[in-house]
């Protein structure tokens, strides 16, 4: 099923996590909602400035999968409203400080991190409310995530 015309729910349910675990990480009609709208307002407008494929490490979460592998209760991949994409390992010459840059500089979202400098890079966009513009670096401190400010 096509989201937008650069995206496909495949690439945004795909999980490795949850294949290897038995997980169904099946999104409900809103969670597929939620997505097309994310498509629409920052994952489309990436894609078509880069002009290269934008790979998702990490879409949709279901309530399971998000409890097996550690994420946050209160994660907005469990709702369809974000995504993780990393292209440090694509040949197109795109660099997730690349991707994080441009949507700061240029989009509407409700959250940006830059996840453990630059290793991937995590976007949300709120449909059901204002968008926050938050904009946080993540980092390991004594083994836990820790969020701050984005310097």
């Amino acid at each position: 099923m096509k989201l937008s015309e650069h995206l496909d729910l495949s690439e945004v349910t795909r999980s490795t996590d949850a294949k290897r675990r038995g997980i169904s990480n099946e999104p409900t009609a809103e969670h597929i909602e939620n997505f097309k709208v994310l498509a629409e307002k920052v994952f489309e407008p990436i894609r078509n400035h880069f002009k290269v494929p934008i790979f998702i490490s990490s879409g949709y979460r279901s309530a399971a999968l998000n409890k097996a592998i550690g994420g946050a209760s209160s994660s907005q991949h469990l709702l369809g409203q974000a995504l993780d994409l990393d292209m440090d390992s694509s040949s197109s010459g795109v660099t997730n400080k690349m991707i994080f840059d441009y949507i700061k500089n240029n989009l509407e979202f409700d959250q940006l991190i830059n996840e453990f400098d630059y290793a991937w890079v995590h976007v949300s966009y709120n449909n059901k409310g204002k968008q926050r513009k938050q904009i946080l670096d993540a980092k390991k401190v004594g083994g836990k995530t820790v969020y701050s400010p984005h310097k």
